[in-house]
């Protein structure tokens, strides 16, 4: 039996334009959205630890935005840190999302917070999530519904179909498989870039945040959520933890004293158990 792709959303489309020439070139390849999302890399990138391999797993995208993102968040914050829905009004107030504006969501996972926000972009916006895991953007495209404000009242997430009952793909949403320490964008293309519970993971998360700055515009955002050495991880412990997980612990002031080197200013930090949320500003030209 032909397996038939999953029709291309105007999100995609419009994605497209956004990218450099060489990843515009490999976009531009059928067989690079044949599984609902648009696929840039050839192969798998190289692993960080066990808690990145967990990723690429068809177990934990499967359970991840509503069992497996919360219960590890609830640990790393504490019992008194913010819940799910609160993550997601944070990271919503850092970015400033108002309509129209072309977001990035680093690390996106399944799209849980992509979605979200291209709720807030409207139709005249664009959110666009990268991720390196085929299984998590497979399970995003499953989960993918249009997200903007033209929802018919009365009609719930899912229901959106067209002709024949087949649902319609975002036209302010798509799902891109990348590397997110080479991003594969323009430069100053992007009003916002979201990186939530990712930056940790990264080979390289210094390399990531220039790649982050690059793509931003002037007076762009930038929010973060990632983890911060406190003091219940004494310093003899550091190198192990990192070791065994694959999960980088940075210090206290790390991540803000790094951006404010890439010239971002009105930055914010607020801390919760081992979590730390990170949010600033470009500079207008």
């Amino acid at each position: 039996m032909t397996t038939v792709p999953p029709p291309e959303g105007a999100g995609l489309r419009r994605a497209r334009d956004l990218l450099t020439p060489d990843a515009r070139a490999i976009a531009e390849r059928p067989e690079a959205t044949e599984r609902g999302y648009l696929d840039l890399l050839a192969g798998d990138l190289e692993s960080t630890g066990a808690t990145q391999d967990l990723m690429t797993t068809s177990l934990v995208p499967a359970i991840y935005e509503r069992y497996w993102r919360p219960a590890l968040a609830r640990v790393a914050k504490g019992l008194t840190g913010p819940g799910m829905a609160e993550e997601v009004r944070i990271a919503r107030l850092l970015l400033g999302l108002s309509p129209g504006d072309v977001v990035l969501d680093v690390a996106c996972g399944p799209g849980n917070f992509s979605r979200e926000f291209a709720r807030a972009v409207g139709d005249a916006g664009l959110v666009i999530g990268i991720d390196a895991s085929r299984t998590m953007l497979e399970r995003g495209v499953a989960e993918l519904v249009p997200a903007g404000p033209s929802r018919e009242p009365g009609r719930h997430a899912g229901e959106e179909t067209g002709p024949g009952g087949r649902r319609e793909p975002d036209s302010n949403l798509a799902l891109i498989r990348g590397d997110a320490t080479e991003l594969p964008f323009r430069d100053a293309t992007f009003d916002a870039v979201c990186c939530f519970a990712a930056l940790h993971l990264f080979a390289d998360p210094f390399a990531g945040l220039d790649q982050m700055r690059r793509v931003l515009r002037p007076g762009g955002r930038i929010a973060l959520m990632t983890s911060i050495r406190r003091q219940v991880t004494p310093p003899p412990l550091k190198p192990i933890v990192e070791r065994v997980s694959g999960m980088r612990m940075f210090e206290g002031e790390e991540i803000v004293r790094a951006l404010q080197e890439r010239g971002f200013a009105n930055i914010r930090q607020r801390l919760a158990g081992v979590v730390q949320f990170v949010g600033g500003r470009l500079p207008e030209e």
